[in-house]
């Protein structure tokens, strides 16, 4: 990526560095505030367990489409407009679930809010290096922090709300939030119609044969596949690590419960110091083998003795998700322009999310069919050595636009 002389933060870009934080903020909420408190919304809303399941499969789904789908999005609206669309479906998507009298409603307005994240998920990226092309490092550690707090403060809320106004007021009030990140970007779309933007974030849109040949990247399929193992790991561990516990290492449901919450605490310090080092490693091939081995190790001691360290071997995987904010800064470092940026984002993304609905699927697939945890721990385990051949790839330098000229 071309080198950027730095500005001050705030140089003409404080409307652009609220805004980035705030749609932070509301990328996880529509994920994280229903399961706590689906107890609840069942007394009022009968549902069967596959009805239950299928809100579950609905996050990683809709996550991957919208990754392909949010390029178009940019193409049409620019990013700054794309933003606003998510940001609006999110709103309309929290409402409906919040009034809904029947499981279709509540299953649509999920859908809803889920398509807005996913197209925030992608224009995320670009628009960090649209208005920060100097900052690209720091901006990426700030708003992957805040997302980790947007997943936790959503899932330790929802229940405690719930219990004093009713769950739908629990579901309804993460809309305020959404609502209020609208306005920077309102704010920002009004400035380009006066004008008064500066020159270097002119928008650009991914160029449609860009988007169509990201296949033949190097640069862009290690991305992707490095993207993918993790994604696949993390989504098994969010569905699968309580009962794996519990099985395994004796743990009662509530201390599985907070060793799951372990995992998402202990990646917040790999999130902020990861796009920082990515920055200034001359290799980016060895920080990824952090993340394999992390993983790699956790996954062993739950193997080969799962009740004498199982704190130890959470920790391990919970410091696996470095990977997530690396894979963030690469999208950013290894495209040239803010089109290239946009369409690896989508293409790495729409990929990862929709391999990543199906780990938790053939996790328990494997223990229905094992009988037990070893079976479905080594198929993780070899997801992630997987990793071993992008860390490789991606350790050489190299950008997407070079690999399809």
């Amino acid at each position: 990526m071309p080198e950027h002389r730095p500005l001050p933060l705030w140089a003409g870009r404080a409307a652009a560095l609220l805004g980035i934080v705030l749609v932070a903020l509301t990328l996880r909420q529509a994920v994280a505030a229903m399961s706590p408190i689906l107890g609840d919304i069942r007394v009022d809303i009968p549902m069967s367990n596959t009805g239950v399941g299928l809100l579950g499969t609905v996050p990683p789904v809709l996550l991957a489409v919208s990754g392909f789908t949010a390029p178009r999005v940019a193409s049409r609206l620019g990013l700054d407009g794309g933003i606003v669309l998510a940001l609006s479906l999110m709103t309309l998507g929290h409402l409906v679930r919040a009034f809904a009298p029947g499981f279709a409603v509540l299953l649509a307005g999920s859908v809803v809010a889920l398509a807005g994240t996913g197209i925030g998920n992608v224009l995320l990226p670009p628009i960090v290096r649209r208005y920060f092309p100097d900052r690209v490092a720091l901006l990426t550690a700030v708003y992957v922090c805040v997302v980790g707090v947007s997943t936790a403060a959503p899932a330790a809320l929802a229940a405690p709300v719930a219990e004093q106004v009713g769950w739908r007021f629990s579901l309804g009030i993460w809309s305020v939030t959404s609502v209020v990140a609208l306005v920077p970007w309102i704010v920002i779309i009004a400035r380009e119609r006066r004008g008064r933007l500066p020159e270097a974030v002119a928008v650009e849109s991914p160029p449609p044969a860009l988007v169509t040949r990201l296949w033949r990247s190097r640069v862009a399929l290690s991305i992707t596949v490095a993207f993918s193992t993790s994604t696949i790991c993390t989504y098994a561990a969010f569905a699968w690590l309580p009962e794996i516990l519990g099985d395994i290492a004796g743990s009662t449901p509530t201390e599985a419960g907070v060793l799951l919450a372990v995992t998402g605490l202990v990646s917040v310090p790999g999130a902020l110091v990861a796009p920082l080092l990515v920055a200034r490693l001359r290799t980016v091939g060895r920080l990824i083998a952090v993340g394999i081995a992390s993983f790699v190790l956790g996954y062993l001691g739950l193997l080969l003795a799962p009740t004498t360290l199982t704190l130890l071997w959470v920790l391990l995987i919970g410091s696996g998700s470095i990977l997530f904010p690396i894979n963030l800064v690469l999208i950013n470092d290894r495209t040239r322009t803010h089109g290239g940026t946009v369409a690896l984002s989508g293409f790495a993304q729409g990929v990862a999310y929709a391999l990543g609905a199906l780990g938790p699927l053939l996790v328990g697939l494997l223990h229905d069919v094992s009988g037990g945890w070893t079976v479905p721990l080594l198929f993780l385990l070899a997801v992630i050595l997987v990793t071993i051949i992008p860390a490789i790839a991606l350790a050489r330098p190299g950008f997407v636009e070079d690999d399809l000229r």
